[in-house]
């Protein structure tokens, strides 16, 4: 004891020990002793100088201190004084006195001895079960401890916890701890645990981490809370920030409606001490986080739902419209309405419709527009606004054209100061950074909008007094290329490059406007001369955008100026610049380093005014535009007539396709109408099946009741009484049983002889429809046939008429060629020939009139046939009729012997009934005749009847 006495500042006789000699003794003694006091005593004294000799304690005691945590269980004091130990000398505390190099030296130190406490895996394990004791002395230590170890070695202590069985989970357990102490240094436990790692970072969430936290913060007061608050704010962005799964659930544990009170300010809002600005400020930071742009669309736009639902949306605009509020708090609320509303229709719809408290109400926007385009406001305060109105105007064109209809003429109110004026008002002002941030306001009212474009060419600025009107278009250019000439506000960088983006996008994908500013003579020399000079640093980036405005006029040229074609504009680049001169100006735009630092995220942060020069929506339209711009410059003019060719094959193409996907989605519906058709069908047929199977089931069971009646009634024979009760009830029940099928077998030959009626009515249709069909068969080949035995009766009369006709003319020549030598006999002779040529003549005379009758005859015998010819046409086409009628009356034969096979397979059912129902009579013990006896029976009375009748 009288060591212990001098090391705890006694004063001992002799010479004093180092402090290395010391705790090698105290180690000793840790190690050795056998009473638990002994052993107290040494960690209590080893805690004392762990702070001062830092090293020493670390080297030489921290085996023994874990050799204590692992066998002195039992005793709380012991194991705290351990604990304590342990984190004094592996805590980096940070002093002020400490300079760099003493403070860098401690750090290196600190993690020494932590991976030294880690290399064992089971150490953590073991600090993790210390937790778990209730222990005042045991828990606080132990949290503190497993803090600073996550510090300085995070990644290698979260994995050792992440596999811990049930680590994560008594972690979560301080969180529920009665005592504040704990409960708050478990907070910073949990925020230094869930740094960088999703895994863990999704164990904490699911072991109910947001109810818990969201508690806390209620309970410490919200936003007006202390430190506390501010930890739980910090954890939760742990949580939730670029995890895409523990946003889901905190959205779908409808965990976003609990953030709305943190936003509700008072009137007075005077009082806004440090701690409020910071916890306000984690708290926007956690609603961006929920619907931030890197997200994915369908979580972001779904929290953008749920925040417009339960009216988050609108506290935040309170916020924005009061006054009073911090310019910081101010700035990062319009930040996170900004997020919140962007690509969202209907939360950028209600922020339209929000008005300022002004005498008269104005627009939030035109307010807003107001503080952007004033050069006395904030810098990052103007940027904040910018950063609203475009994501405002983001996938809004009911936005965008309520933008541009400010500007038009017939919609301007001179007593009010609307969107559009202020725009134009910071465009041409002095400052140049109201310049650069209307034009990219200006610019994203026209972003992907063809409609708005065109408008806003109809748009006149008054410039001066006694001057016409320009439009704004020809304004933008003339402050470009008239430089000096207008109060020096073209010579500005700054000026240039918002105007020359604005152009570029203003003319992008819309010819009616490059038209518009090739039709101003002064723009492309202008723009040739800005490319081909030899500039400084600072306008090369002015160069490559002339570059891009005048390779948008070559892509997006619809050749309706001749003197400013493709072509022509082609060989002006050739010649004035050189077609490798003007890529290489083209491509200073990407490589400029601001470039890249505008294309990483939507929003505008800029370090300084200066370095404001780029749009993120821009960077996309020059990456989209570059590589067209230079293919077109490099493309000769056959080349773009073989790419019209087959982009128009293309188009063609698409239009077929576009067929074949109507054609596909009509048969996907018909597919879905036939899909429920069958589930609807086979839902019945399910039904019908239950159906049967209780039929059946009944059946069974009257089977079941039948046959137990019987056993009974043969049973039940022995006693008189009860045998004649139960045979007169079973009687009873075989009466009714029998009465019932007699009436359905009387039912069933009604419905029989129905049927043979129906049947026979159907036979005697079938035969009539046959016999029909039959005669006007017969009929047609009756007048089928005459007509052409009369046509080739008069074919052979005609022909023998022809040949006699013929036959006569011949026997004319040769009566001819008689008379001739007679004509030459002398008149000595003819005297005596008169009487043959007087024959001679007479025939001829006789066959002449023969020939002029059989002409006659023979043109009568055409006008015949020509009528015969028609008889024939119209028999085809009675014919053609008989055919027709043929058909309908083979289809109504065919139904007919459908309808009778029907009716015989009805009849065969019916009989089939009729056979069970007898069968069943006759199983009951009654007497049924077949019909082939009653049939007899009716014979026999026939005949009985006739007998009488002769008798009598």
């Amino acid at each position: 004891m009288n060591f212990f006495r001098g090391v705890m500042g006694g004063q001992p006789a002799g010479p004093q020990p180092s402090g290395a000699e010391t705790i090698q003794k105290l180690c000793d003694r840790v190690a050795s002793s056998t009473l638990l006091e002994d052993r107290r005593d040494a960690v209590r004294a080893l805690k004392s100088l762990s702070k001062k000799y830092r090293m020493e304690v670390g080297t030489q005691a921290m085996d023994h201190l874990v050799h204590i945590l692992q066998t002195d269980r039992s005793d709380s004091e012991i194991l705290g004084y351990a604990l304590d130990t342990l984190f004094n000398i592996i805590c980096n505390d940070e002093e002020e006195e400490q300079d760099e190099n003493a403070q860098k030296q401690a750090d290196d130190l600190g993690t020494q001895f932590t991976d030294k406490f880690i290399q064992d895996s089971e150490n953590v394990t073991l600090l993790l079960t210390l937790l778990e004791e209730f222990d005042f002395h045991v828990r606080w230590p132990g949290v503190k401890l497993l803090t600073a170890l996550l510090k300085n070695q995070c990644a290698q202590v979260q994995g050792i916890i992440l596999v811990s069985p049930m680590g994560v989970s008594r972690l979560m357990d301080l969180l529920a701890d009665s005592r504040e102490v704990i409960r708050n240094d478990g907070l910073l436990l949990l925020q230094q645990l869930t740094k960088g790692n999703a895994a863990i970072q999704k164990i904490v969430a699911f072991e109910n981490a947001f109810e818990r936290l969201l508690d806390i913060i209620t309970e410490e007061g919200s936003s007006d809370g202390g430190i506390v608050v501010e930890d739980c704010l910090l954890l939760l962005l742990n949580l939730l920030k670029n995890n895409s799964s523990n946003q889901n659930f905190f959205k779908e544990g409808s965990y976003v409606q609990r953030m709305k009170p943190w936003f509700e300010v008072g009137d007075d809002n005077s009082g806004w001490s440090a701690q409020k600005v910071t916890n306000l400020h984690l708290m926007l930071q956690l609603v961006r986080v929920m619907v931030s742009p890197v997200n994915s669309p369908g979580a972001t736009a779904s929290c953008q739902k749920s925040m417009y639902q339960c009216g988050l949306l609108q506290q935040l605009c309170t916020i924005l419209m009061a006054t009073g509020v911090p310019a910081d708090i101010l700035t990062e609320t319009i930040n996170t309405v900004s997020e919140v509303i962007r690509g969202s229709q209907v939360n950028q719809d209600y922020f339209a419709s929000v008005n300022a408290p002004s005498n008269p109400p104005r627009p939030a926007i035109v307010v807003l527009l107001m503080s952007m385009v004033n050069e006395r406001q904030p810098f990052v305060l103007r940027c904040a606004v910018l950063y609203c109105f475009q994501c405002f105007l983001y996938k809004n064109q009911k936005g965008q054209g309520e933008i541009v209809a400010t500007l038009l003429p017939s919609t301007i109110d001179a007593n009010s100061i609307s969107a559009g004026q202020l725009l134009c008002g910071g465009l041409f002002s002095a400052d140049s950074l109201s310049n650069w941030c209307a034009a990219v306001a200006l610019a994203h009212a026209l972003q992907d909008n063809l409609t708005q474009k065109e408008q806003l060419l109809r748009v006149q600025l008054a410039t001066s007094l006694g001057k016409p009107p320009v439009s704004l278009l020809q304004q933008c250019t003339n402050i470009l290329s008239q430089g000096d000439k207008i109060n020096r506000r073209g010579s500005k960088v700054q000026t240039r490059v918002g105007l020359l983006m604005l152009l570029c996008t203003w003319i992008s994908n819309c010819p009616i406007a490059v038209t518009h500013f090739l039709h101003n003579q002064e723009n492309v020399p202008f723009l040739t001369g800005q490319i081909s000079e030899n500039l400084g640093e600072d306008e090369r980036l002015v160069q490559g955008l002339c570059a891009l405005l005048l390779g948008i006029c070559i892509y997006y040229n619809d050749n309706s100026l001749e003197n400013y074609t493709k072509e022509k504009l082609k060989q002006l680049i050739e010649k004035r610049i050189g077609k490798e001169n003007f890529v290489e100006k083209l491509g200073f735009i990407t490589k400029h380093e601001l470039y890249s630092r505008a294309a990483q995220k939507p929003q505008p942060v800029f370090p300084s005014p200066e370095q404001m020069l780029f749009d993120h929506e821009f960077t996309k339209l020059v990456k989209e535009l570059e590589g067209v711009i230079t293919k077109a410059v490099h493309k000769s003019s056959e080349e773009e007539k073989k790419e019209e060719e087959v982009k128009k094959t293309l188009e063609q193409h698409d239009s077929i396709v576009t067929q074949y996907k109507e054609l596909i989605r009509e048969q996907d519906a018909q597919i879905q109408e036939l899909k429920e058709q069958v589930a609807s069908m086979t839902s019945q047929n399910e039904q019908l099946q239950t159906s049967i199977t209780q039929q059946l089931s009944q059946i069974q069971q009257h089977k079941d009741q039948y046959n137990i009646l019987k056993l009974k009634l043969g049973k039940d024979s022995q006693s008189q009484a009860n045998s004649q009760g139960d045979s007169s009830q079973v009687n009873g029940l075989q009466t009714e049983e029998i009465t019932q099928l007699r009436d359905e077998v009387e039912e069933l030959r009604k419905q029989n002889a129905l049927l043979q009626t129906q049947l026979s009515d159907k036979d005697t249709l079938v035969n009539t429809l046959v016999s029909i069909h039959l005669y006007r068969e017969q009929v047609h080949a009756s007048v089928f046939d005459g007509c052409v035995l009369e046509l080739e009766a008069l074919r052979s009369q005609v022909q023998s008429q022809m040949t006699e006709i013929h036959t006569l003319q011949t026997e004319r020549q040769e009566l001819l060629k008689r008379a001739e030598p007679l004509d030459s006999v002398p008149s000595s002779e003819s005297s005596t020939d008169t009487a043959p040529t007087a024959e001679l003549e007479s025939r001829l005379a006789a066959q002449t009139s023969e020939t002029e009758r059989l002409k006659e005859e023979v043109r009568s015998l055409s006008e015949s046939r020509a009528g015969l010819e028609q008889q024939l046409a119209s028999a085809t086409s009675t014919v053609a009729i008989l055919q027709t009628e043929k058909g309908k009356l083979q289809t109504e034969v065919q139904e007919s012997k459908k309808e009778q096979d029907d009716l015989l397979m009805l009849l065969a059912d019916q009989d089939q009934k009729i056979h069970s129902l007898k069968q069943r009579l006759k199983d009951l013990g009654e007497t049924v005749e077949d019909e082939d006896d009653l049939d007899a029976r009716d014979q026999t009375d026939d005949d009985e009847e006739e007998d009488e009748d002769n008798e009598d």
